[in-house]
C-alpha cells in the first residue's frame, strides 16, 4: 500500500475494486453458508449510506451499533462511514440500561441499530435517550413507534440514489484522513467509560503497520471470534484480509451468549478457516477439549500423543531457535499424530491471532507444536489496537512480538526517562495509530497523550538481542505492593498456574500492602471429584473428608511452584500465596468480573470478593482448611 494518509473509503473502494469478485463476508443463513463478494459489500456499504443520507444523517453526527457478528454489521458500519458518520460499536455483552444510556447519551448518538437480540435493551434504554430518533433492526420484528426496518432504510437508499445523483459521491469527497471514523468505548472498569476517538486515517495507518509483521494469502479465510465492536476485530479482521484478498466468516448466532459459544466448534469444522482471532480463554478451551478428547482415545493414545507433544515441544524451542536432531520425529509424529488433531480445527489451519490479554509461554509452544501456532500480539484501543504481533516465521514464544513499522515504541521509568533494552519500564508509542483523544474528556486525554506519545499504562521492556520484540510483563496498575512497598506483576504465576493445572480454572493473586499474599482461586469442580474418586471411590464427594483432598490438591499445585517442587525457581517464593481463597462462584461475564475479550478485571473481583479478601488476611482464613473453603467446594 503507498503510504498516503487515505481514508476507510479509499482504502475500501481501491480493494473492492481489485478483488471484486472475490468473496469477502461468509455468514450462515437458514442453515446454508452464504458468500458475499467484495463488490456485493461495497455496493450494500452503499445502498446503506444513501439511507442514511435519506433519514437524515449529516457528516459527523453519531449513529450506536449494538450487535452479534454477523454480515450486516459491516455493511452497516460501511454504511454510516461512507455517509460521513461516526459508528459508535457498543459491546452487545453489555447488560445493564444505564451502561447503553451513558453510551448513546454521551456519544450523541441520533440513531441506534440493533440486532433483534438486542433490541429489549435498546428498548429499555430508549426513554432514557432523548436525543435518538430512530431505533433500526436487523430482523424482521414487530416494531415499535420510532423503529424501522433495515430494510426499509435500504429500501430508502435505492430511491434516495435514484432521485438524487452524484449527493452521495459529494458526501464521499468531503470525507478527509484526520474525521473520525469510530467512538470506541472503554469497558469502564474504574469510573465512567471513556470513548476513544479513532480516525479514518488509524484504521488505515494500523493496517499498513500491522502489514509489517502479519501477511495473508489472496483467499485465505477467517473465522471471527471475537466481538466486532472492538478495533482488534475491525484491524486485524475486515481491513487487514481486505488488504490481502481474503474472506471473513462470523459464529452463527444462537438465542443467547451460551448458545452462541456452543455453536464455534460446528463453525471451525465447517468453515475450515485458515486463521481465527481469539483470545486466551478460548485458547485455553481449546486445549482442555483436545486433552479430553485424546484421554477418551485411552491410555495408549494417549501416551503417543505426550511423547510427540514433549518432542515436538523442544524441537522448537523459543521458535526462533528451533531445530536440531528430532526434525524428523518431528514430522513422523506430526502425521502420526497432530494431523488427526488439526481435523478438530477443519484441516486448513495456518495460525491463529491472539490478543486481548497476555499469551502464557506453555500455550505458545503447545499450539506450535501441535501444528497450530497461537501467535501472541499486544495492542489497545487507544493505539487502534496493534502495536506488535509475532507471526510465521518471525516469533519469540513469551514475547508479544515484533514491533510494528512505522512507529516509535520506548520504554520509560517511572521519571519518565528512557531506559536501555532489556530494562522494564512503562511502554510509549508514537505513530499515526495513535488515538484522536477520548471524546469530551480533554483532562483524561491529556494525560494520556503527551506531545503525540501514548502512554500505555502497560510494563514491557525490549528485547535486547533483538530491539524488534517487545516482552510486555502486565499493567502497571495491576502490580502487587507487599508491606515493604516490593512491586511484583502476577500475571505469569496466575497464567502459569491456570494453563499448568486442571484443577483451577481462574486465580487472581492479590497483595496490597499486607504481610503476604493471598490467592483467590476457582476450582474446577469436576476434576477435583474426579481425583477423590481415584483416592478412594468410596468416599462422597460432599463430605468433609472428600473436601479437604481437594483442598490438599489444590494446595500441591501451587506447592510446586516452592523452592524444590516441580516448577521450583519460575516465580520467587516470597510472592507466592501463604493463603488460598477457594471462591464459590466463577469471573464471568454475567457477573461482569471479566470483560468481552474474556480478561479477567482486576478490580472489579478485588471489590466483588473483599469480604473474602478480608477473611484470608485473619488467622483462621489462613487456614486452608477454613470453613469458607470448604463450603465453597460445592
Amino acid at each position: 500500500m503507498e503510504n498516503k494518509r487515505i481514508t476507510i473509503i479509499d482504502f475500501v473502494e481501491k480493494y473492492t475494486a481489485k478483488y471484486d469478485k472475490d468473496t469477502f463476508l461468509r455468514e450462515k443463513v437458514d442453515g446454508v453458508w452464504t458468500e458475499t463478494s467484495y463488490a456485493k459489500t461495497r455496493e450494500e456499504g452503499r445502498i446503506l449510506a444513501a439511507g442514511f443520507m435519506a433519514l437524515g444523517l449529516g457528516k459527523g453526527e453519531k449513529v450506536s451499533l449494538i450487535s452479534e457478528g454477523k454480515n450486516l454489521w459491516v455493511l452497516t458500519e460501511l454504511g454510516i462511514l461512507y455517509a460521513g458518520g461516526v459508528n459508535v460499536p457498543l459491546s452487545a455483552k453489555l447488560e445493564e440500561t444505564n451502561d447503553l444510556t451513558f453510551r448513546i447519551n454521551h456519544s450523541d448518538s441520533r440513531f441506534v441499530v440493533s440486532s433483534k437480540q438486542q433490541l429489549s435493551k435498546v428498548r429499555r434504554a430508549i426513554p432514557q435517550c432523548p436525543n435518538v430518533e430512530k431505533v433500526i433492526v436487523f430482523e424482521d420484528v414487530e416494531l415499535q413507534e420510532n423503529e424501522m426496518s433495515i430494510k426499509t432504510l435500504r429500501e430508502m437508499g435505492v430511491k434516495f440514489l435514484e432521485e438524487h445523483p452524484g449527493e452521495l459521491e459529494k458526501r464521499i469527497a468531503t470525507i478527509g484522513p484526520d474525521d473520525y471514523a469510530n467512538i470506541s468505548y472503554t469497558s469502564g472498569t474504574t469510573a465512567d467509560p471513556k470513548g476513544i476517538l479513532l480516525t479514518h486515517r488509524n484504521y488505515t495507518a494500523n493496517v499498513e503497520q500491522g502489514n509489517s509483521v502479519i501477511s495473508i494469502d489472496r483467499g485465505d479465510v477467517m473465522l471471527i471470534l471475537l466481538p466486532l465492536d472492538h478495533c482488534f476485530a475491525h484491524v486485524a479482521g475486515f481491513y487487514t484480509m481486505m488488504f490481502h484478498g481474503g474472506s471473513i466468516a462470523t459464529v452463527p448466532v444462537g438465542k443467547n451468549p451460551l448458545a452462541t459459544l456452543k455453536n464455534v466448534p460446528g463453525a471451525i469444522k465447517e468453515v475450515r478457516p485458515m486463521v481465527m482471532l481469539s483470545v486466551p480463554a478460548l485458547a485455553r478451551n481449546f486445549k482442555k477439549n483436545i486433552e479430553t478428547g485424546v484421554k477418551a482415545k485411552g491410555p495408549l493414545v494417549e501416551k503417543l500423543y505426550n511423547f510427540a507433544l514433549n518432542n515436538a515441544i523442544k524441537y522448537n524451542k523459543e521458535y526462533y531457535n528451533r531445530g536440531g536432531w528430532r526434525k524428523p520425529l518431528v514430522a513422523l509424529f506430526d502425521k502420526l499424530v497432530f494431523k488427526s488433531v488439526r481435523e478438530n480445527f477443519g484441516g486448513r489451519m495456518k495460525f491463529f491471532v491472539g490478543g486481548g490479554a497476555l499469551l502464557d509461554i506453555e500455550l505458545q509452544r503447545y499450539f506450535c507444536a501441535i501444528g497450530i501456532p497461537m501467535f501472541q500480539g499486544y495492542g489497545l484501543s487507544e493505539a487502534t489496537p496493534i502495536i506488535c504481533a509475532n507471526s510465521m516465521g518471525h516469533a519469540r514464544f513469551g514475547s508479544s512480538g515484533r514491533i510494528v513499522r512505522p512507529m516509535e515504541c520506548v520504554i520509560l521509568d517511572s521519571e519518565g526517562k528512557e531506559v536501555p533494552y532489556g530494562e522494564k519500564g512503562e511502554i510509549v508509542v508514537k505513530g499515526e495509530n495513535v488515538m484522536a483523544g477520548y471524546w469530551k474528556n480533554p483532562e483524561s486525554t491529556a494525560k494520556t497523550v503527551v506531545d503525540g506519545w501514548l502512554h500505555t499504562g502497560d510494563m514491557g521492556y525490549i528485547c535486547p538481542e533483538d530491539h524488534d520484540f517487545l516482552y510486555v510483563t502486565g499493567r502497571f496498575k495491576s502490580l502487587l505492593i507487599s508491606a515493604d512497598g516490593e512491586k511484583y506483576s502476577p500475571e505469569g504465576f496466575e497464567d502459569s498456574l491456570t494453563d499448568g493445572s486442571k484443577f483451577i480454572d481462574q486465580v487472581i493473586l492479590h497483595n496490597d500492602m499486607k504481610p503476604y499474599t493471598i490467592l483467590l482461586l476457582v476450582p474446577n469442580m469436576d476434576a477435583l471429584k474426579e481425583y477423590v474418586k481415584s483416592q478412594n471411590a468410596k468416599l462422597d464427594p460432599q463430605s468433609v473428608e472428600a473436601k479437604k483432598l481437594m483442598l490438599d490438591k489444590l494446595q500441591a499445585e501451587i506447592d510446586n511452584y516452592k523452592t524444590g517442587g516441580s516448577k521450583g525457581g519460575m516465580f520467587p517464593d516470597r510472592w507466592l500465596p501463604a493463603a488460598i481463597a477457594v471462591l464459590p462462584e466463577a469471573f464471568t461475564e454475567r457477573n461482569g468480573l471479566v470483560n468481552s475479550t474474556m480478561k479477567i478485571v482486576r478490580g472489579k473481583v478485588e471489590k466483588y470478593f473483599a469480604d473474602r479478601i478480608d477473611y484470608a488476611y485473619t488467622p483462621e482464613g489462613k487456614l486452608l482448611y477454613n470453613e469458607k473453603n470448604l463450603e465453597s467446594l460445592k
